[in-house]
């Protein structure tokens, strides 16, 4: 992936000698040093440049917190303020998204633009108003007729990662904007995103017409706060969704695997403060205690009759002890109303741990009849029917899942999938009932 193009201003302010330093300073006049800061350029990191050369697209993709909706909004800016007969189309996943992040967001529109200049919005018309005459316009992705008709003479699509897939209405709303963009001298698009292993993403990433700069959460650390770099790669810094979120890389699916990552991201959905019908926690205990991890997953049927992951638990090269513990503080902290164990590995011992760590824990245990890809299957079916969410990213758990095979094979990370076998335990039980497998036995 191309990091840009050109060598930026701050990268040749820093290779300067000091006293070139001084010198350029000093050539500054009052208005060019007032308006220092206002200038993007100025600060911006090669991967927020646009590239030279012709292309019809610019896809901006890089990592969460890479600046991709600052570079975004400061393109729109000069588009906008350098033509006053422009007719810019602002799309995201949604019509909240657009206004929220687009337009009023810390790195949007309205913040970036100068305090004696800025562009006026009216929400009513979803348009934003520069003084020179130049208007952009607010789209859902999630309506892609709203884009049947109307022109446009440049656009910034944020997000496509996430437009909406059902019904193909990312492409469709993709289609709709193309052929309406047909305004002024030079039509462009800059798209900003997070990788997604999704069809619009992939289709421009192959196209001749696209250019691509991005990079990694790192790149921008001048301007994010360390405790945020810390905590993310402290999560996600050794997963394969790590190397997605932070290093802004695409990652590809494991053909034939039961789950892809465009499926998990189809479920993802931000928590809801809803009243769960029933809470379940799952527990694929280790071997031992120097083995696998002790996958714990909470999940729960909605009120909608759709299950969501709420919570991974999951502690690696714990004791019983610890381990059970960990159990009762997640039953506690979510109050589950029923413990599902898998008894494969010591049933006995296993109920045993449980109880000393918490004796009123609701515990059940479950042997296992089949192996784990054939109990997996008929889960991933649920999710392919739309009735499993994700309520938020749990990046070691969806690693795992996107590694599972049928026929029983694994290729993801780890010897053994704890977390996905937990999580499977838990929608079995919450959404599949007693019908068939798991087997549960009463002690």
């Amino acid at each position: 992936m191309s990091s840009g193009s050109k060598v930026s201003r701050p990268e040749l302010f820093a290779a300067a000698s000091p006293s070139r330093r001084r010198q350029f300073v000093a050539s500054l006049d009052q208005q060019e040093r007032n308006l220092w800061e206002e200038d993007f350029l100025n600060s911006a990191h090669p991967g927020q440049l646009p590239p030279d050369g012709d292309w019809l697209t610019w896809l901006v993709m890089g990592g969460r917190g890479f600046g991709k909706t600052r570079a975004g909004a400061e393109w729109v800016r000069r588009i906008a303020e350098g033509d006053g007969r422009a007719r810019i189309a602002l799309v995201a996943a949604s019509m909240a998204e657009a206004r929220s992040v687009m337009i009023e967001g810390e790195s949007g529109l309205i913040a970036c633009s100068p305090g004696h200049d800025r562009p006026v919005f009216e929400p009513s018309l979803h348009r934003l108003r520069w003084s020179n005459g130049a208007q952009a316009f607010l789209y859902s992705a999630a309506e892609p007729e709203s884009l049947r008709g109307p022109q446009h003479s440049h656009a910034w699509c944020d997000e496509i990662g996430k437009w909406p897939q059902s019904h193909e209405r990312a492409m469709r709303c993709w289609d709709n904007l193309l052929l309406g963009l047909r305004l002024g001298a030079e039509q462009r698009i800059v798209a900003t995103t997070t990788p997604r292993g999704v069809p619009l993403l992939r289709r421009l990433l192959e196209s001749k017409d696209t250019r691509t700069t991005g990079g990694s959460t790192r790149d921008n650390a001048a301007n994010l706060p360390r405790s945020f770099i810390e905590a993310v790669e402290r999560e996600f810094g050794h997963t394969q969704l790590g190397r997605q979120e932070l290093l802004g890389e695409l990652i590809e699916d494991i053909e034939g695997a039961l789950w892809s990552r465009q499926l998990i991201e189809q479920a993802r959905e931000e928590p809801l403060a809803i009243d769960y019908r029933r809470v379940v926690l799952a527990v694929d205990p280790p071997a031992s205690a120097h083995g696998d991890a002790c996958g714990i997953i909470v999940a729960a049927l909605g009120p909608d009759g759709i299950a969501r992951v709420l919570a991974d638990c999951s502690v690696e090269g714990a004791s019983p002890e610890r381990w059970a513990s960990a159990v009762a503080c997640a039953a506690r902290e979510w109050r589950a109303d029923r413990v599902i164990a898998e008894a494969n590995q010591g049933g006995a011992m296993v109920d045993s741990v449980l109880r000393a760590a918490d004796h009123s824990l609701p515990v059940r245990l479950v042997h296992a009849r089949r192996g784990k890809s054939a109990r997996a299957e008929p889960v991933a079916a649920l999710y392919e029917a739309g009735r499993v969410r994700h309520a938020g990213m749990f990046a070691q758990l969806e690693d795992q899942l996107c590694g599972i095979m049928p026929g029983g094979g694994y290729q993801g990370p780890g010897r053994s999938p704890d977390r996905a076998d937990a999580l499977v335990w838990a929608l079995t039980e919450l959404m599949l009932g007693r019908r068939g497998e798991p087997k549960v036995l009463m002690l």
